[in-house]
């Protein structure tokens, strides 16, 4: 069984997680069961599926969840970008975690064509 702290992209992923924690705590009260709760489903479902996947039998079950990852590292980003454009998160934490997110990405997909390799 794979150590999936071990992996690079989950260690970046509980990061960009727990930053998109904080920065989403400055939303507006009336957005905790809308875009604050939403933001945050979607960012730990990235660690989480890496983790899960980690204790799959296979590479391609892992490669599985490592393209669930992908997809939420998608959700993730376009929620920020919504948080941005409602004014909700200033310039400089949206480049920050937008440019971190689309860093994890393309790491993901690396690992997903190792994977299946």
């Amino acid at each position: 069984m794979r150590d999936y702290k071990k992996y690079d992209v989950w260690n970046l992923a509980h990061a960009i997680t727990k930053d998109i924690y904080l920065v989403s705590q400055n939303f507006p009260r009336e957005e905790l069961f809308g875009l604050t709760s939403q933001i945050r489903r979607a960012a730990i479902s990235i660690p989480s599926n890496i983790a899960e996947g980690c204790g799959r039998g296979s590479d391609k079950e892992f490669a599985r969840f490592v393209e669930i990852s992908i997809g939420s590292t998608n959700e993730t980003e376009y929620q920020l970008f919504l948080a941005f454009d409602l004014n909700f998160i200033d310039l400089e934490n949206y480049e920050l975690l937008a440019e971190r997110l689309n860093i994890l990405r393309q790491k993901l997909i690396q690992l997903r064509k190792k994977l299946l390799e």
